[in-house]
Order: C-alpha cells, then sequence, then structure tokens
C-alpha cells in the first residue's frame, strides 16, 4: 500500500518545519491499523528495510531511530520516517524442480515450502514458482494458502535449471506488490541455460525493492546468487545436509518478521547508483546489521 498523493504533498509542504514527526505519525498509524507503510525511492521517501541481528544470528528487538545512522553515498541523512514491527510481505518462493533435485532434496525443499506457507500471517501475500527449463508460476498469489500447499506438492523433477530466468520472474511478480517484498529460492547448483544473464539480474535486483533469500543445497552457492542477496539486504545461505535445511528457513522466516524500516528524503542530484549505508550509531560487539546497498535514482 502506498501513501495517498495528499499525504505526500503534506510530508513536502511542512517538510522544513517538521517532516520527521509527521512521518513517523503516518507510520504508526498504519501499523496499528494492520496496513503496510511504503516509502518508494525515486517518489517520496526513500525506504530501506534494515534487519539487526545478535552474535547467535537472533533478531535485536527495541532499538529506536537514534539508534540508527544511514548514509547515502556517505552522507548523513536525516531518518523522516521509522517503524519497527513485523511488517506484512509479499514473498515469492522458487522452488528448482529440476532433475538434480530429484528424490529427497525436492522433498525436502517441497516441505520446506510448505511450512514456510503456512508460518505466513493472515496479511502476508505469497506466491509459488517451478524453476527447470522455463520457470513457471504454479502458485499465483491470488490463490488461497491451501491450494498453494497443494500445487507445491504435486511438482515433481525434471529438465535443467534456468534458475536466472526464475529469479528474473520472480522479481517482476513481487515488483508490484504492495509493502515489502521477499524472494526465497531453493536450489542445489548453478544456473544453465537461461536466458538472462548475470549482470541483467543483478542489474534487475537492484532496481527492485525486493529482499532476496537463495537458499543453496549441497556444496554451491551460485555466486551471483550471493551477490544479488547482500545486495538487496537479504541474505545468501548454504546448506551442506538436507537436515540443516528447516533451521536455515526458519531463521530466514524469523528475519522476516522483525525487521525496521527506515524513510528518508533523497537529496538532490543526478540519476544513477545512489549507495546506501545503514549502521548503528554505538557499535555493539558481534551485531550485524543488513540492508539494501543502495538503489538507482531515476
Amino acid at each position: 500500500m502506498q501513501c495517498s498523493d495528499r499525504a505526500i504533498d503534506r510530508f513536502e509542504r511542512r517538510r522544513v518545519l517538521s517532516v520527521s514527526s509527521i512521518a513517523t505519525a503516518v507510520v504508526v498509524a498504519l501499523v496499528a491499523a494492520g496496513q503496510v507503510p511504503t516509502f518508494q525511492s525515486g517518489i517520496n521517501l526513500v525506504e530501506v528495510y534494515a534487519t539487526v541481528l545478535d552474535a547467535s544470528g537472533a533478531p535485536i528487538r527495541g532499538l529506536t531511530r537514534e539508534d540508527f545512522v544511514l548514509l547515502e553515498d556517505g552522507q548523513a541523512q536525516s531518518i523522516d520516517a521509522f517503524a519497527e514491527g513485523a511488517f506484512p510481505v509479499s514473498v515469492a518462493i522458487g522452488i528448482d524442480r529440476s532433475a538434480s533435485m530429484a528424490g529427497m532434496k525436492l522433498a525436502l525443499a517441497k516441505r520446506a515450502t510448505t511450512g514456510f506457507l503456512r508460518a505466513l500471517e493472515p496479511l502476508d501475500r505469497s506466491s509459488v514458482f517451478a524453476i527447470g527449463a522455463e520457470p513457471e508460476l504454479v502458485a499465483p498469489a491470488s490463490m488461497a494458502r491451501d491450494a498453494q500447499v497443494g500445487a507445491v506438492d504435486a511438482l515433481d523433477a525434471w529438465s535443467t535449471t534456468a534458475l536466472y530466468d526464475g529469479v528474473a520472474m520472480m522479481l517482476t511478480a513481487v515488483a508490484d506488490e504492495p509493502g515489502r517484498q521477499a524472494v526465497v529460492v531453493f536450489s542445489d547448483g548453478v544456473d544453465r541455460y537461461s536466458q538472462t544473464r548475470a549482470g541483467t539480474l543483478l542489474e534487475q535486483a537492484r532496481r527492485s525493492r525486493a529482499l532476496v533469500y537463495p537458499i543453496a543445497i549441497g556444496r554451491t552457492r551460485p555466486p551471483v546468487l550471493a551477490e544479488i542477496a547482500a545486495a538487496s539486504g537479504g541474505r545468501s545461505v548454504l546448506v551442506p545436509t538436507v537436515g540443516a535445511l528447516d533451521a536455515a528457513l526458519n531463521g530466514i522466516a524469523e528475519e522476516l518478521h522483525h525487521q525496521y524500516l527506515l524513510g528518508y528524503m533523497p537529496p538532490t542530484g543526478p540519476a544513477g547508483w545512489r549507495r546506501i549505508t545503514v549502521q548503528l550509531a554505538a557499535r555493539r560487539t558481534g551485531v550485524r546489521v543488513r540492508a539494501r546497498d543502495g538503489y538507482v535514482a531515476d
């Protein structure tokens, strides 16, 4: 859900007086109403979702606006909107169904996907894609959650792995979804025979608002997907044994259900890539902050 034109105009007219308090009031009201505050780059505020983890990998709760420092191209920015919570998410889940996934790998990926779907909140939206020689949408966001589980159960293994094509399709699918966006991909290997090139996929991810979470089953982690994950503010997970898959997915679900939203007015300047850095104001031992590393200003 995007802020209305009237709300945007109000931000612009009163920014000199108190844009920070106005934006925060809007965010708090939307969260309390069960809606999703969305501030898109290039329109009004640049939105950044930040994940803060302690040394054990658990989300840190209770931080305030004053705990964060946000930089664009190395210059400190005023955090004009701030909220903490379990914001609803629109997530696209991709399952590698290629021949190399036949047997236990695909069975476990399907089970993990089913568990993930059932753990989503009522306001969350989900879609499921099968990745083979050609990616296929097997469960659209309009489908009921139980029907999506049935579509996952019906998947079987075949063909090769057009992994880049699948991720590109998923990024496109979530682009118009409201609120937070995420892409979760299960695969056991590298891309084969995609029409989408690695550089093109990385550029698409940089222009997207989606957090990307590739889960590599086995010993191979596709390098470009790890790069996309880092750029988006998500993370790449290597699962060396099938038994570790549930734990990896539970960790991602926990992250997605507790993040911080930071919004700021972008400074004027030329179009092109702008780097974002999010960090804590006070140094904390073992604490990690993840957020997307930039955006493309048009």
